[in-house]
């Protein structure tokens, strides 16, 4: 017998994100790789030292990661989007845009 949504336990999952960094300077590379246990997800980003600024790794690191971690979420939200259709969801109305367009 199932039992009502309301009173089912919680279901954990896990997934598994590895986050790799590689510098050559002027540039750094961030690449993700999230395995979900059921679907394997992978991005790169790059970021790119200016001659004329500072050499700061870390600023470097915090831009390629975060460039990917960008580029993962717009691949999640993608995959969820084909999971939608593939099960016959109707399509849902686009975003209202934050503020008018400009003219």
């Amino acid at each position: 017998m199932t039992r009502p949504v309301e009173s089912r336990p919680w279901a954990v999952k896990e997934w598994r994100l590895n986050l790799y960094l590689s510098e050559h300077d002027p540039d750094t590379t961030a690449r993700i790789v999230l395995d979900t246990g059921d679907n394997v997800l992978e991005t790169c980003a790059e970021a790119r030292r200016s001659p004329h600024d500072p050499t700061v790794p870390d600023i470097g690191d915090e831009l390629a990661a975060g460039r990917a971690l960008i580029a993962l979420g717009r691949e999640l939200v993608r995959a969820a989007q084909g999971d939608i259709r593939a099960v016959g969801a109707p399509e849902a109305d686009p975003p209202v845009p934050l503020w008018p367009p400009q003219e």
